[in-house]
Formats: C-alpha cells, structure tokens, sequence
C-alpha cells in the first residue's frame, strides 16, 4: 500500500487536473501488474511480438503512435525508440515511474501525450465520430499502435452513461465509438497494430465455466493474425475458487 501511495502522490502533480480521477486505477493496474507478472508474461510478450511484427516491413520509420501506452509492459518501447525518430505515447495518465525511466538518452525523442481517447465527449455533443482524427495531423506518421486499448474504451463509455443517465447519449453510442476506433485503425494510410482483449471467462477450479462476457459487444475484430489467452485473474488474485482469462486478438 506505501508503494501505491507513494506513486499515486508522485503522479498527482504531474497529471492534468481533468484525468487526475484515473490515476488511482492506473495505479491498481500497475500493482495488479507486480503481483501478477509471471501470469501476463505470456500476454506481455505477445503483445511486444505483434507490435515487432506490424512494424517489421516498413520502408519508412518516422514517426509511431502508440494509443494506450500504459505502463509499458505490452509495448516494446526500445525497439521503437532505436527504430523511430519520433514516438508519441498516448495515454489518460502516463505514471510518474514510466515518466522517469523515459528521462533515459535513448528516449529524447519519446513524447507523451494526456489525452482521451474514446471519443465520447465528441460524439455527444457535436455528433462527431471520428475518435482517432487527430492522427491525420501528426508529421510524418508511419505507424500506428492500439495496445490493449479498446476493451478500456468501452468500459469508460460503459462508466460514464452510467453515471450520467442525462448525457442525452444515443442508446448505440458504445458500439459506434468502438466500431469507429476499429475503422480508424483499418482504413488508415499508416500501417497500424491493433492488439486488444475481446472476451473474458470466469473458470473454476474444475474448469467449468461460471460467467463469460463479449468485451466488444458483438463487434470483431478483422484480419486478426494472432490471438492468445491472458489470466487477467489468476487463481488467488481475488478468490481461490475462479480465475478470469481474457481472450485476446492482434490485428496487423
């Protein structure tokens, strides 16, 4: 808890007042993450492969976009960085310990972003459902990563009709936006790497399945090159009796 505590209070001042509400549950995920790291190694280092895959065949490297960032475990920031002359991670909350260690002279040229990525606030009061746009305006842009990404968009928007039931909304907003953040990725003109969970299971210790739930709400994923299984749960993280494994595709 000190250790939480002691990054949650480092973030603060360095988050914008706005997104400062997200830093406790990026907090959650960097602990979940420590506690976890022998289950989601598997799912880390997938995640990094299909990234080095995407970006394998490309004849120019000028600038990479990675949306959702995150703690930088899934994303192999120094092979971008060695590969790039530009990188921009984008993310709500870029922690204060990913913060330091992008201080290192190899990542002069890494920049970060705070920024939202869902589009709902857009789609709601403008009726714009363009979430991703704002790349058509990055320099000489050449690739373009989504990691681990839209599961968290949905479940934002999930949270945030919740708690306004008076955002006048249209009731198909979910979908659209994450269908809109799927096209984006699909008909860019950059090479793109969209990585992202799209189901989850609650198992027993027997192996039976107690409850499952499609993240993407009957959306898919197209062209997807390679899919894994993630513990997100293990036994023992919240109970010894079920873990919950997330199904997770990689599109590229």
């Amino acid at each position: 808890m000190i250790a939480e505590a002691l990054l949650y209070a480092a973030t603060l001042p360095l988050t914008k007042p706005e997104h400062r509400r997200f830093i406790r549950s990026s907090v959650s995920l960097w602990s979940r993450a420590g506690r976890c790291r022998k289950q989601w190694a598997d799912h880390e280092k997938n995640t990094r492969s299909a990234i080095l895959s995407a970006m394998a065949s490309l004849p120019r490297r000028r600038t990479a976009v990675v949306l959702g960032s995150g703690l930088l475990r899934d994303v192999p920031i120094r092979q971008l960085a060695a590969a790039f002359d530009t990188v921009v991670l984008i993310d709500l909350v870029h922690l204060a310990h990913v913060r330091l260690r992008l201080r290192h002279p190899r990542y002069r040229h890494v920049r970060l972003i705070e920024q939202d990525l869902s589009g709902f606030s857009a789609y709601v009061s403008e009726g714009s459902l363009d979430p991703l746009g704002f790349l058509r305006n990055v320099p000489y842009l050449d690739f373009v990563v989504s990691a681990n990404l839209l599961s968290q968009i949905g479940r934002g928007i999930m949270r945030k009709l919740g708690e306004d039931a008076d955002n006048n909304a249209p009731p198909d907003t979910l979908t659209k936006l994450l269908r809109a953040h799927i096209d984006a990725l699909q008909q860019a003109p950059w090479k793109t790497c969209l990585v992202s969970d799209v189901s989850y299971a609650v198992i027993d210790r027997n192996g039976n399945r107690q409850d499952e739930e499609d993240l993407l709400y009957g959306l898919t994923v197209p062209g997807a090159k390679a899919g894994w299984y993630w513990p997100v749960v293990p036994f023992g993280e919240e109970s010894a009796d079920y873990q919950i494994i997330h199904k997770v595709v990689a599109s590229f």
